[in-house]
Protein backbone atom coordinates (compact mmCIF):
# COMPACT_ATOMS: atom_id res chain seq x y z
CA UNK A 1 0.00 0.00 0.00
CA UNK A 2 1.20 3.48 -0.82
CA UNK A 3 2.62 5.44 2.11
CA UNK A 4 0.80 8.63 1.10
CA UNK A 5 -2.80 8.34 2.30
CA UNK A 6 -5.63 10.91 2.20
CA UNK A 7 -5.96 12.83 5.44
CA UNK A 8 -9.63 11.82 5.89
CA UNK A 9 -9.03 8.10 5.20
CA UNK A 10 -9.57 6.77 8.73
CA UNK A 11 -12.18 7.26 11.43
CA UNK A 12 -10.38 9.04 14.26
CA UNK A 13 -11.03 8.96 18.01
CA UNK A 14 -11.88 12.66 17.81
CA UNK A 15 -14.56 11.98 15.22
CA UNK A 16 -16.05 9.17 17.31
CA UNK A 17 -16.27 11.54 20.27
CA UNK A 18 -18.01 14.19 18.15
CA UNK A 19 -20.48 11.64 16.73
CA UNK A 20 -21.31 10.39 20.23
CA UNK A 21 -21.77 13.85 21.70
CA UNK A 22 -24.09 14.86 18.85
CA UNK A 23 -26.09 11.65 19.21
CA UNK A 24 -26.61 12.04 22.95
CA UNK A 25 -27.46 15.72 22.68
CA UNK A 26 -30.63 14.93 20.75
CA UNK A 27 -33.44 13.52 22.92
CA UNK A 28 -35.15 12.00 19.85
CA UNK A 29 -32.11 9.78 19.26
CA UNK A 30 -32.31 8.37 22.79
CA UNK A 31 -36.05 7.68 22.52
CA UNK A 32 -35.56 6.00 19.14
CA UNK A 33 -32.67 3.88 20.44
CA UNK A 34 -34.69 2.71 23.46
CA UNK A 35 -37.59 1.65 21.24
CA UNK A 36 -35.42 0.05 18.55
CA UNK A 37 -33.04 -1.89 20.80
CA UNK A 38 -35.97 -3.36 22.70
CA UNK A 39 -38.39 -4.02 19.83
CA UNK A 40 -36.44 -4.12 16.57
CA UNK A 41 -36.24 -1.65 13.70
CA UNK A 42 -39.52 -2.45 11.94
CA UNK A 43 -41.67 -2.43 15.06
CA UNK A 44 -40.11 0.79 16.30
CA UNK A 45 -40.56 2.42 12.88
CA UNK A 46 -44.23 1.45 12.48
CA UNK A 47 -46.45 4.51 12.19
CA UNK A 48 -50.04 4.00 13.32
CA UNK A 49 -51.16 6.72 10.88
CA UNK A 50 -49.88 4.59 8.00
CA UNK A 51 -51.64 1.47 9.27
CA UNK A 52 -54.95 3.34 9.55
CA UNK A 53 -54.54 4.78 6.06
CA UNK A 54 -54.53 1.26 4.56
CA UNK A 55 -57.89 -0.38 5.31
CA UNK A 56 -58.40 -3.96 4.17
CA UNK A 57 -61.28 -3.10 1.85
CA UNK A 58 -61.02 -3.16 -1.93
CA UNK A 59 -63.42 -2.00 -4.62
CA UNK A 60 -62.29 -4.92 -6.83
CA UNK A 61 -61.72 -8.18 -4.97
CA UNK A 62 -61.47 -11.81 -6.13
CA UNK A 63 -62.57 -14.75 -4.00
CA UNK A 64 -59.62 -17.11 -3.63
CA UNK A 65 -59.05 -20.46 -1.90
CA UNK A 66 -57.25 -21.18 1.37
CA UNK A 67 -53.90 -19.51 1.93
CA UNK A 68 -50.86 -21.63 1.05
CA UNK A 69 -47.48 -21.97 2.75
CA UNK A 70 -44.12 -22.48 1.05
CA UNK A 71 -42.57 -22.99 4.49
CA UNK A 72 -38.74 -23.07 4.54
CA UNK A 73 -38.23 -23.21 0.80
CA UNK A 74 -37.71 -20.73 -2.03
CA UNK A 75 -40.75 -21.80 -4.05
CA UNK A 76 -42.69 -18.52 -3.95
CA UNK A 77 -42.72 -18.21 -7.77
CA UNK A 78 -44.24 -21.70 -8.01
CA UNK A 79 -46.83 -21.08 -5.28
CA UNK A 80 -47.84 -17.74 -6.81
CA UNK A 81 -48.17 -19.37 -10.24
CA UNK A 82 -50.29 -22.23 -8.91
CA UNK A 83 -52.41 -19.82 -6.86
CA UNK A 84 -53.09 -17.87 -10.04
CA UNK A 85 -54.23 -20.98 -11.92
CA UNK A 86 -56.18 -22.59 -9.07
CA UNK A 87 -58.45 -19.55 -9.04
CA UNK A 88 -59.37 -20.30 -12.64
CA UNK A 89 -59.92 -24.01 -11.88
CA UNK A 90 -62.04 -23.32 -8.80
CA UNK A 91 -64.36 -20.98 -10.65
CA UNK A 92 -64.51 -23.14 -13.75
CA UNK A 93 -65.64 -26.18 -11.73
CA UNK A 94 -67.47 -24.32 -8.92
CA UNK A 95 -65.22 -25.56 -6.11
CA UNK A 96 -65.08 -24.08 -2.63
CA UNK A 97 -61.35 -24.66 -2.38
CA UNK A 98 -58.48 -26.41 -4.15
CA UNK A 99 -54.70 -26.67 -3.99
CA UNK A 100 -52.30 -28.03 -6.57
CA UNK A 101 -49.32 -30.18 -5.61
CA UNK A 102 -46.40 -27.81 -5.38
CA UNK A 103 -44.14 -30.78 -4.66
CA UNK A 104 -44.98 -32.33 -8.03
CA UNK A 105 -43.47 -29.40 -9.93
CA UNK A 106 -40.69 -29.02 -7.36
CA UNK A 107 -39.42 -32.54 -8.12
CA UNK A 108 -39.22 -31.89 -11.85
CA UNK A 109 -37.83 -28.39 -11.37
CA UNK A 110 -34.84 -29.82 -9.47
CA UNK A 111 -34.36 -32.49 -12.12
CA UNK A 112 -34.60 -30.03 -15.01
CA UNK A 113 -32.39 -27.41 -13.35
CA UNK A 114 -29.70 -30.05 -12.83
CA UNK A 115 -29.79 -30.91 -16.52
CA UNK A 116 -29.85 -27.20 -17.46
CA UNK A 117 -26.79 -26.56 -15.29
CA UNK A 118 -24.80 -29.43 -16.81
CA UNK A 119 -25.75 -28.28 -20.31
CA UNK A 120 -24.46 -24.80 -19.42
CA UNK A 121 -21.23 -26.41 -18.21
CA UNK A 122 -20.89 -28.04 -21.63
CA UNK A 123 -21.37 -24.63 -23.25
CA UNK A 124 -18.65 -23.03 -21.11
CA UNK A 125 -15.94 -25.72 -21.16
CA UNK A 126 -13.29 -23.23 -22.24
CA UNK A 127 -14.44 -20.48 -19.89
CA UNK A 128 -12.04 -19.76 -16.99
CA UNK A 129 -13.57 -20.59 -13.62
CA UNK A 130 -12.92 -17.04 -12.43
CA UNK A 131 -14.74 -15.39 -15.34
CA UNK A 132 -17.91 -13.48 -14.59
CA UNK A 133 -19.94 -15.70 -16.90
CA UNK A 134 -18.77 -18.97 -15.38
CA UNK A 135 -19.35 -17.67 -11.88
CA UNK A 136 -22.94 -16.83 -12.85
CA UNK A 137 -23.46 -20.26 -14.45
CA UNK A 138 -21.91 -22.05 -11.48
CA UNK A 139 -23.27 -19.86 -8.71
CA UNK A 140 -26.81 -21.18 -8.26
CA UNK A 141 -27.11 -24.59 -9.99
CA UNK A 142 -30.34 -26.00 -8.53
CA UNK A 143 -31.63 -23.31 -6.23
CA UNK A 144 -35.32 -23.08 -5.41
CA UNK A 145 -35.81 -19.68 -7.05
CA UNK A 146 -37.46 -19.02 -10.38
CA UNK A 147 -39.84 -17.04 -12.60
CA UNK A 148 -43.28 -17.48 -14.12
CA UNK A 149 -41.73 -18.70 -17.39
CA UNK A 150 -39.98 -21.52 -15.53
CA UNK A 151 -43.37 -22.54 -14.20
CA UNK A 152 -44.78 -22.48 -17.73
CA UNK A 153 -41.91 -24.67 -18.96
CA UNK A 154 -42.67 -27.29 -16.30
CA UNK A 155 -46.44 -27.31 -16.80
CA UNK A 156 -46.14 -27.66 -20.57
CA UNK A 157 -43.87 -30.67 -20.14
CA UNK A 158 -45.21 -32.38 -17.01
CA UNK A 159 -48.75 -31.11 -16.40
CA UNK A 160 -50.15 -30.59 -12.89
CA UNK A 161 -51.53 -32.69 -10.06
CA UNK A 162 -53.80 -32.06 -7.04
CA UNK A 163 -52.01 -31.79 -3.71
CA UNK A 164 -53.36 -35.08 -2.40
CA UNK A 165 -51.87 -36.92 -5.38
CA UNK A 166 -48.33 -35.92 -4.34
CA UNK A 167 -48.26 -34.27 -0.90
CA UNK A 168 -45.49 -32.21 0.67
CA UNK A 169 -42.40 -33.97 2.01
CA UNK A 170 -39.90 -32.99 4.68
CA UNK A 171 -37.50 -31.91 1.94
CA UNK A 172 -39.99 -29.77 0.04
CA UNK A 173 -41.05 -28.03 3.25
CA UNK A 174 -37.41 -27.40 4.18
CA UNK A 175 -35.24 -27.72 1.08
CA UNK A 176 -31.88 -26.60 2.46
CA UNK A 177 -30.15 -29.97 2.87
CA UNK A 178 -31.68 -31.37 -0.33
CA UNK A 179 -30.39 -28.40 -2.31
CA UNK A 180 -26.98 -28.46 -0.62
CA UNK A 181 -26.03 -32.04 -1.45
CA UNK A 182 -27.57 -32.00 -4.92
CA UNK A 183 -25.61 -28.82 -5.66
CA UNK A 184 -22.36 -30.38 -4.42
CA UNK A 185 -22.84 -33.48 -6.55
CA UNK A 186 -23.54 -31.35 -9.62
CA UNK A 187 -20.35 -29.39 -9.12
CA UNK A 188 -18.45 -32.66 -8.90
CA UNK A 189 -20.02 -33.59 -12.23
CA UNK A 190 -19.04 -30.19 -13.66
CA UNK A 191 -15.41 -30.77 -12.70
CA UNK A 192 -15.50 -34.23 -14.32
CA UNK A 193 -16.91 -32.80 -17.56
CA UNK A 194 -14.35 -29.99 -17.69
CA UNK A 195 -11.50 -32.39 -16.93
CA UNK A 196 -12.79 -34.70 -19.66
CA UNK A 197 -12.73 -31.78 -22.07
CA UNK A 198 -9.12 -31.01 -21.15
CA UNK A 199 -8.27 -34.66 -21.80
CA UNK A 200 -9.63 -34.35 -25.34
CA UNK A 201 -13.09 -35.90 -25.08
CA UNK A 202 -15.67 -34.70 -27.59
CA UNK A 203 -18.83 -32.82 -26.56
CA UNK A 204 -20.89 -35.80 -27.74
CA UNK A 205 -18.93 -38.12 -25.43
CA UNK A 206 -19.29 -35.65 -22.56
CA UNK A 207 -23.03 -35.35 -23.16
CA UNK A 208 -23.31 -39.14 -23.00
CA UNK A 209 -21.57 -38.97 -19.62
CA UNK A 210 -24.00 -36.22 -18.60
CA UNK A 211 -26.92 -38.55 -19.36
CA UNK A 212 -25.43 -41.11 -16.97
CA UNK A 213 -24.88 -38.40 -14.37
CA UNK A 214 -28.56 -37.50 -14.56
CA UNK A 215 -29.44 -41.01 -13.35
CA UNK A 216 -27.70 -40.11 -10.08
CA UNK A 217 -29.58 -36.81 -9.94
CA UNK A 218 -32.89 -38.64 -10.41
CA UNK A 219 -31.98 -41.06 -7.61
CA UNK A 220 -31.19 -38.19 -5.22
CA UNK A 221 -34.48 -36.45 -6.05
CA UNK A 222 -36.52 -39.65 -5.71
CA UNK A 223 -34.94 -40.52 -2.36
CA UNK A 224 -35.47 -36.97 -1.05
CA UNK A 225 -39.07 -36.58 -2.20
CA UNK A 226 -40.39 -39.93 -3.44
CA UNK A 227 -41.22 -40.49 -7.09
CA UNK A 228 -44.06 -38.37 -8.51
CA UNK A 229 -47.12 -40.21 -9.84
CA UNK A 230 -47.50 -41.02 -13.52
CA UNK A 231 -51.30 -41.12 -12.99
CA UNK A 232 -53.69 -40.60 -10.09
CA UNK A 233 -57.34 -40.58 -9.07
CA UNK A 234 -59.29 -37.35 -8.56
CA UNK A 235 -62.23 -36.68 -6.26
CA UNK A 236 -63.51 -33.10 -6.09
CA UNK A 237 -66.71 -31.79 -4.50
CA UNK A 238 -68.54 -28.77 -5.82
CA UNK A 239 -70.02 -26.03 -3.63
CA UNK A 240 -73.27 -26.60 -1.77
CA UNK A 241 -75.11 -24.50 -4.37
CA UNK A 242 -74.11 -26.93 -7.13
CA UNK A 243 -75.45 -30.31 -6.00
CA UNK A 244 -77.25 -30.90 -9.27
CA UNK A 245 -74.74 -29.65 -11.80
CA UNK A 246 -71.55 -27.69 -12.34
CA UNK A 247 -73.43 -24.72 -13.70
CA UNK A 248 -75.60 -24.49 -10.60
CA UNK A 249 -78.78 -23.97 -12.65
CA UNK A 250 -80.77 -26.97 -11.40
CA UNK A 251 -81.33 -26.55 -7.65
CA UNK A 252 -83.80 -27.98 -5.20
CA UNK A 253 -86.66 -25.80 -4.10
CA UNK A 254 -86.81 -25.02 -0.38
CA UNK A 255 -89.62 -27.56 0.01
CA UNK A 256 -87.66 -30.27 -1.84
CA UNK A 257 -84.54 -29.51 0.16
CA UNK A 258 -86.45 -29.79 3.43
CA UNK A 259 -87.96 -33.11 2.33
CA UNK A 260 -84.55 -34.48 1.38
CA UNK A 261 -83.14 -33.38 4.73
CA UNK A 262 -86.05 -35.02 6.55
CA UNK A 263 -85.60 -38.23 4.57
CA UNK A 264 -81.90 -38.19 5.34
CA UNK A 265 -82.54 -37.84 9.05
CA UNK A 266 -85.02 -40.73 9.01
CA UNK A 267 -82.52 -42.92 7.22
CA UNK A 268 -79.78 -42.00 9.68
CA UNK A 269 -77.64 -40.46 6.91
CA UNK A 270 -77.94 -36.78 7.76
CA UNK A 271 -74.17 -36.45 8.16
CA UNK A 272 -73.36 -37.49 4.59
CA UNK A 273 -71.73 -34.91 2.35
CA UNK A 274 -74.10 -35.00 -0.61
CA UNK A 275 -72.42 -32.35 -2.73
CA UNK A 276 -71.88 -33.30 -6.33
CA UNK A 277 -68.66 -35.28 -6.86
CA UNK A 278 -66.27 -34.98 -9.78
CA UNK A 279 -64.39 -38.26 -10.09
CA UNK A 280 -61.54 -39.39 -12.34
CA UNK A 281 -59.56 -42.62 -12.24
CA UNK A 282 -56.06 -43.04 -13.61
CA UNK A 283 -55.74 -39.56 -15.12
CA UNK A 284 -52.25 -38.34 -16.02
CA UNK A 285 -50.89 -34.95 -14.92
CA UNK A 286 -50.95 -33.73 -18.54
CA UNK A 287 -54.56 -34.88 -18.95
CA UNK A 288 -55.51 -33.28 -15.64
CA UNK A 289 -54.13 -29.92 -16.72
CA UNK A 290 -55.76 -30.04 -20.15
CA UNK A 291 -59.19 -30.96 -18.76
CA UNK A 292 -59.40 -29.16 -15.43
CA UNK A 293 -57.32 -26.03 -16.06
CA UNK A 294 -57.03 -25.73 -19.82
CA UNK A 295 -55.46 -22.25 -19.84
CA UNK A 296 -53.25 -21.50 -22.84
CA UNK A 297 -50.06 -20.45 -21.09
CA UNK A 298 -48.78 -18.81 -24.28
CA UNK A 299 -51.47 -16.15 -23.77
CA UNK A 300 -49.65 -14.84 -20.70
CA UNK A 301 -46.97 -12.16 -21.11
CA UNK A 302 -44.33 -10.97 -18.66
CA UNK A 303 -44.28 -7.19 -18.27
CA UNK A 304 -41.62 -5.31 -16.36
CA UNK A 305 -41.37 -1.70 -15.31
CA UNK A 306 -37.66 -0.90 -15.21
CA UNK A 307 -37.09 2.82 -15.87
CA UNK A 308 -33.44 2.41 -16.85
CA UNK A 309 -31.92 4.78 -19.40
CA UNK A 310 -30.22 1.94 -21.31
CA UNK A 311 -33.32 -0.28 -21.40
CA UNK A 312 -35.97 1.50 -23.54
CA UNK A 313 -39.68 0.92 -23.05
CA UNK A 314 -41.68 -1.18 -25.50
CA UNK A 315 -38.69 -3.41 -26.10
CA UNK A 316 -38.67 -7.17 -25.75
CA UNK A 317 -35.81 -8.59 -23.64
CA UNK A 318 -34.46 -12.08 -22.98
CA UNK A 319 -32.26 -13.17 -20.08
CA UNK A 320 -29.34 -15.33 -21.19
CA UNK A 321 -28.23 -18.39 -19.19
CA UNK A 322 -31.27 -18.39 -16.90
CA UNK A 323 -33.86 -21.16 -17.14
CA UNK A 324 -34.77 -24.65 -16.04
CA UNK A 325 -35.94 -26.76 -19.01
CA UNK A 326 -33.02 -26.97 -21.46
CA UNK A 327 -35.11 -27.30 -24.63
CA UNK A 328 -37.44 -24.40 -23.72
CA UNK A 329 -36.88 -20.76 -24.56
CA UNK A 330 -35.26 -18.17 -22.32
CA UNK A 331 -36.89 -15.85 -19.80
CA UNK A 332 -38.56 -13.05 -21.79
CA UNK A 333 -40.38 -9.84 -20.90
CA UNK A 334 -41.40 -6.47 -22.32
CA UNK A 335 -40.37 -3.28 -20.51
CA UNK A 336 -43.28 -0.80 -20.32
CA UNK A 337 -43.96 2.61 -18.71
CA UNK A 338 -45.44 2.65 -15.21
CA UNK A 339 -48.88 3.91 -16.29
CA UNK A 340 -49.18 1.06 -18.82
CA UNK A 341 -47.89 -1.44 -16.24
CA UNK A 342 -50.39 -0.26 -13.64
CA UNK A 343 -53.36 -0.11 -16.01
CA UNK A 344 -52.80 -3.67 -17.25
CA UNK A 345 -52.98 -4.90 -13.65
CA UNK A 346 -56.19 -2.99 -12.91
CA UNK A 347 -57.85 -4.16 -16.14
CA UNK A 348 -57.03 -7.81 -15.52
CA UNK A 349 -58.32 -7.74 -11.94
CA UNK A 350 -61.51 -5.95 -13.02
CA UNK A 351 -62.04 -8.72 -15.58
CA UNK A 352 -61.87 -11.31 -12.80
CA UNK A 353 -58.36 -12.76 -13.13
CA UNK A 354 -55.63 -12.75 -10.44
CA UNK A 355 -52.09 -11.66 -11.29
CA UNK A 356 -48.67 -13.19 -10.63
CA UNK A 357 -46.21 -10.45 -9.71
CA UNK A 358 -42.60 -10.08 -8.58
CA UNK A 359 -41.24 -7.44 -6.22
CA UNK A 360 -38.68 -6.64 -3.56
CA UNK A 361 -40.66 -7.82 -0.56
CA UNK A 362 -38.04 -6.70 1.96
CA UNK A 363 -38.53 -2.97 1.41
CA UNK A 364 -40.79 -1.10 3.87
CA UNK A 365 -42.44 -4.40 4.76
CA UNK A 366 -44.15 -5.68 7.90
CA UNK A 367 -44.26 -9.45 7.54
CA UNK A 368 -46.40 -10.22 10.57
CA UNK A 369 -48.84 -7.33 10.12
CA UNK A 370 -49.09 -7.88 6.36
CA UNK A 371 -48.24 -4.38 5.15
CA UNK A 372 -46.10 -3.09 2.28
CA UNK A 373 -45.96 0.69 2.64
CA UNK A 374 -43.30 3.37 2.99
CA UNK A 375 -45.70 5.63 4.94
CA UNK A 376 -46.16 2.90 7.55
CA UNK A 377 -42.56 1.71 7.93
CA UNK A 378 -41.09 5.11 8.84
CA UNK A 379 -37.41 4.24 9.05
CA UNK A 380 -36.74 7.78 7.83
CA UNK A 381 -38.30 9.20 10.98
CA UNK A 382 -36.66 6.56 13.17
CA UNK A 383 -33.12 7.12 11.89
CA UNK A 384 -33.48 10.80 11.07
CA UNK A 385 -32.47 10.44 7.44
CA UNK A 386 -34.33 10.07 4.16
CA UNK A 387 -34.37 6.89 2.02
CA UNK A 388 -35.01 8.32 -1.41
CA UNK A 389 -33.62 6.01 -4.10
CA UNK A 390 -35.97 6.02 -7.07
CA UNK A 391 -36.91 2.86 -8.95
CA UNK A 392 -34.18 3.17 -11.57
CA UNK A 393 -31.50 3.78 -8.94
CA UNK A 394 -32.74 0.86 -6.85
CA UNK A 395 -32.37 -1.46 -9.84
CA UNK A 396 -29.10 -0.05 -11.20
CA UNK A 397 -27.39 -0.22 -7.81
CA UNK A 398 -28.97 -3.60 -6.98
CA UNK A 399 -30.71 -2.28 -3.90
CA UNK A 400 -34.23 -3.43 -4.79
CA UNK A 401 -34.29 -6.16 -7.46
CA UNK A 402 -37.12 -8.69 -7.44
CA UNK A 403 -36.76 -11.39 -4.81
CA UNK A 404 -40.29 -12.66 -4.13
CA UNK A 405 -43.40 -13.54 -6.13
CA UNK A 406 -46.99 -13.28 -4.90
CA UNK A 407 -50.51 -12.93 -6.32
CA UNK A 408 -52.63 -9.81 -6.69
CA UNK A 409 -56.27 -10.61 -5.87
CA UNK A 410 -57.75 -7.16 -5.42
CA UNK A 411 -57.34 -3.42 -5.86
CA UNK A 412 -59.02 -0.33 -4.50
CA UNK A 413 -59.76 2.49 -6.94
CA UNK A 414 -60.06 6.02 -5.62
CA UNK A 415 -62.52 8.71 -6.79
CA UNK A 416 -60.36 9.36 -9.85
CA UNK A 417 -60.36 5.65 -10.73
CA UNK A 418 -56.67 5.26 -9.81
CA UNK A 419 -55.35 2.39 -7.67
CA UNK A 420 -54.42 3.48 -4.15
CA UNK A 421 -53.98 0.05 -2.53
CA UNK A 422 -53.69 -3.57 -3.62
CA UNK A 423 -54.72 -6.87 -2.05
CA UNK A 424 -51.87 -9.38 -2.02
CA UNK A 425 -52.15 -13.15 -1.55
CA UNK A 426 -48.88 -14.42 -0.10
CA UNK A 427 -47.53 -17.96 0.42
CA UNK A 428 -46.21 -17.56 3.95
CA UNK A 429 -49.14 -19.25 5.68
CA UNK A 430 -52.24 -17.79 7.32
CA UNK A 431 -50.35 -16.70 10.46
CA UNK A 432 -48.58 -13.92 8.58
CA UNK A 433 -50.54 -10.89 7.42
CA UNK A 434 -54.28 -10.94 8.03
CA UNK A 435 -55.21 -14.57 7.40
CA UNK A 436 -52.28 -14.72 4.96
CA UNK A 437 -53.24 -11.61 2.97
CA UNK A 438 -51.26 -8.37 2.72
CA UNK A 439 -52.10 -4.84 1.67
CA UNK A 440 -49.71 -2.79 -0.47
CA UNK A 441 -50.06 0.94 -0.93
CA UNK A 442 -50.24 2.39 -4.42
CA UNK A 443 -46.93 4.16 -3.86
CA UNK A 444 -45.24 0.92 -2.78
CA UNK A 445 -46.58 -0.93 -5.84
CA UNK A 446 -45.23 1.74 -8.17
CA UNK A 447 -41.78 1.69 -6.55
CA UNK A 448 -41.09 -1.94 -5.69
CA UNK A 449 -43.16 -4.12 -8.06
CA UNK A 450 -41.01 -4.99 -11.08
CA UNK A 451 -42.89 -7.72 -12.96
CA UNK A 452 -46.50 -8.66 -13.79
CA UNK A 453 -47.90 -11.62 -15.73
CA UNK A 454 -50.67 -10.24 -17.93
CA UNK A 455 -53.01 -11.93 -20.40
CA UNK A 456 -52.51 -10.66 -23.95
CA UNK A 457 -56.08 -9.37 -24.13
CA UNK A 458 -55.26 -6.68 -21.52
CA UNK A 459 -52.15 -5.37 -23.27
CA UNK A 460 -52.04 -2.02 -25.03
CA UNK A 461 -51.29 -1.89 -28.76
CA UNK A 462 -47.68 -0.73 -28.33
CA UNK A 463 -46.90 -3.70 -26.08
CA UNK A 464 -48.51 -6.10 -28.56
CA UNK A 465 -46.27 -4.74 -31.29
CA UNK A 466 -43.21 -5.12 -29.06
CA UNK A 467 -43.97 -8.84 -28.74
CA UNK A 468 -43.33 -9.19 -32.46
CA UNK A 469 -39.78 -7.78 -32.30
CA UNK A 470 -36.54 -9.71 -31.81
CA UNK A 471 -35.54 -9.72 -28.14
CA UNK A 472 -32.48 -7.91 -26.86
CA UNK A 473 -30.42 -10.48 -24.98
CA UNK A 474 -29.33 -9.48 -21.47
CA UNK A 475 -26.64 -11.10 -19.37
CA UNK A 476 -27.79 -12.65 -16.07
CA UNK A 477 -26.04 -10.04 -13.94
CA UNK A 478 -27.85 -7.09 -15.48
CA UNK A 479 -30.08 -5.30 -12.93
CA UNK A 480 -33.46 -5.68 -14.60
CA UNK A 481 -34.70 -8.97 -13.15
CA UNK A 482 -33.77 -11.55 -10.54
CA UNK A 483 -35.02 -15.00 -9.56
CA UNK A 484 -37.77 -14.99 -6.95
CA UNK A 485 -37.39 -17.10 -3.84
Amino acid sequence: MSQAQPEALAITPEQLKQYSEAFNADRANLVAANATVSNGILEAATAYQGVRALPRTFSVELKQGSITNQERSGRCWMFASLNTLRYELMHKWNLEDFEFSESYLFFYDKLEKANYYLENILKTLDEPTDSRLFQEVNGYPVGDGGWWQMFVNLVKKYGLAPKDAYPESANSRNSEAFEQYLKTKLREFAIALREGHKAGKSVDDLRAEKTEMMATVYRICAIAMGEPPAAFDVLLRTKDDDKDGKDGKAKDSAKDAAKKDDDAKKSGKSGIDDRKQIVEHGITPQEFYAKYVGEDLDDFVSLTNAPLANRPYYQRYELAWDGNVAEAGGMEFVNVPLEVFRKAAVDQLKAGHPIWFACDCTQFSLRKAGIFDKSTVRVDTLFGTDFDLDKAQGLEYQDSPSNHAMTLTGVNLNEAGEPDRWKVENSWGKDNGVDGYYVASGEWFDRFVQELIIRKEYLDEATRKALETEPVVLQPWEPISRMCR
